[in-house]
């Protein structure tokens, strides 16, 4: 039997296990992994220990891994629409035992991965050797940061602000800029994240920890009013990308009448928002999940500008030092992005 190693969900740690090399059957693909990045999904699962198994609260070990890039080294003999050398990104929700690294039968963070029913363009899609694997390894997040744009309907002349410079943030910074929308201002608490935000294009950033969030609004993107004609900083569009209840309450305080807030974060749970501030504003809100329809759509355009994403990737770890590759993901404020290389399993 060939094994392969692969990560598995410990708690607030990962288990390294050598597990069996999966077989293509006719209708799928194997990949071979070649760089997987870590989301806050997985270290979710690493808090909690696992996911739910039953009633009882009771956990099981999960294989973790959902945004992987990779080459194709079998296909099996129905497989004509990809062939062996191909490099490949996943959608890891196009399988049928279930969302990959996410609960389902297969994790990304392993040497290989089973593609079942390979389809390109459902579960899918191969990018050229100019991108490095690490930074197609951003295929995933950045559908997601994708979606949360689609949803703004931002459009050129609005002014957006966007609360968090992590990996999804900074991924709705670039696609709004591409779109085309002229004022984007990214908000966060670490002086390194900013820099990056206007690395890949921000046109401002504002230090929350240390700047009144209400007076720099103001004076970039102007004064307006809300519906009881109380003075608010002109901004059209909020994304929150921070998922932090006082971000929630920045936006409600500083909504101008018709302001949007897309939320893209997982939220942390909280008493003290004041919801009744929304109808002073007519504030809409807007919910954001996944990527319904942008987890190819996004692909031409992170291979045509791959080098502004690769700025979004702070640390490559090979996968011999995956652990500590979890603990910087572990850590907060440790890293931006993390993602694991295979290449010192060749």
């Amino acid at each position: 039997m060939a094994t392969m190693k692969s990560v598995l969900t410990a708690k607030d740690k990962v288990d390294v296990q050598d597990v069996e090399r999966p077989v293509p059957g006719p209708a799928d693909a194997l990949v071979r992994v070649r760089a997987c990045g870590i989301c806050g999904t997985d270290t979710f699962f690493l808090h909690l220990g696992g996911m739910p198994a039953g009633a009882d609260g009771s956990l099981r070990a999960i294989p973790l891994g959902h945004e992987p890039a990779g080459e194709i080294v079998e296909v099996g003999a129905d497989v004509t629409d990809v062939k062996i050398g191909d490099r490949v990104v996943v959608n890891p929700q196009g399988v049928p035992s279930g969302i990959i690294g996410c609960g389902g039968a297969h994790g990304a963070m392993s040497e290989y991965l089973l593609i079942e029913g390979v389809e390109t363009g459902r579960n899918v899609t191969v990018f050229p050797d100019s991108v490095p694997f690490e930074v197609a390894a951003l295929n995933e997040p950045m559908a997601v940061a994708r979606h949360c744009v689609n949803r703004s309907g931002a459009r050129p002349a609005d002014k957006v602000v966007v609360f968090g410079a992590g990996p999804i943030g900074l991924g709705a910074t670039i696609w709004l800029k591409l779109r085309g929308v002229e004022h984007v201002v990214v908000a966060d608490v670490i002086p390194e994240r900013l820099e990056t935000a206007l690395a890949v294009g921000a046109d401002a950033v504002i230090n929350s920890a240390t700047e009144n969030i209400t007076e720099r609004l103001t004076d970039l993107h102007g004064p307006a009013a809300n519906a009881l004609g109380q003075p608010r900083p002109g901004t059209d569009i909020y994304i929150d990308a921070a998922g932090a209840p006082a971000v929630f309450q920045a936006v409600v305080d500083n909504a101008k009448w018709h302001a949007k807030l897309v939320m893209v974060a997982v939220q942390k749970k909280s008493d003290a928002i004041d919801l009744g501030g929304m109808l002073r504003s007519e504030l809409t809100l807007i919910a954001s999940q996944g990527y319904p329809t942008e987890i190819f759509e996004v692909t031409p355009e992170l291979v045509e500008h791959h080098e502004r994403f690769a700025r979004l990737v702070s640390h490559r770890v090979p996968f011999a030092e995956v652990d500590r590759a979890f603990e910087l993901a572990l850590t907060p404020g440790a890293a931006e992005k993390v993602v694991v290389t295979f290449d010192d399993l060749a």
